[in-house]
């Protein structure tokens, strides 16, 4: 294998990596560690943030398919970086509405 394909699929392999971690500390995925779904938002942040000094550092630097990649993968967790966020605690209790009275 060529050092540039071994290279290609080595970097591919790590943002791929990246992006997994990132959905687990959104609690998108579970964690294969305790095989429960756990939150940790700064963490999250700090990965995607990696990927966007990667997607910087690399500019004019990747073939056309990483580059892709990395710029989807970016979008996808940014969104579900934004989606988390948002997100009503799952413990919180629905508003209850006024009875009528009739």
């Amino acid at each position: 294998m060529s050092d540039d394909k071994q290279n290609s699929e080595l970097f591919q392999g790590l943002v791929i990596s990246l992006a997994a971690a990132t959905m687990q500390h959104l609690g998108k995925t579970l964690s294969p560690v305790t095989n429960k779904i756990e939150k940790n938002l700064p963490a999250a942040q700090s990965t995607i943030d990696m990927l966007d000094m990667l997607s910087a550092k690399t500019q004019g630097n990747l073939a056309e398919n990483e580059a892709k990649l990395l710029k989807s993968i970016l979008a996808e967790l940014k969104l579900n970086y934004v989606e988390t966020l948002n997100e009503k605690p799952a413990d919180a209790a629905p508003e209850k509405k006024p009875e009528q009275a009739g």
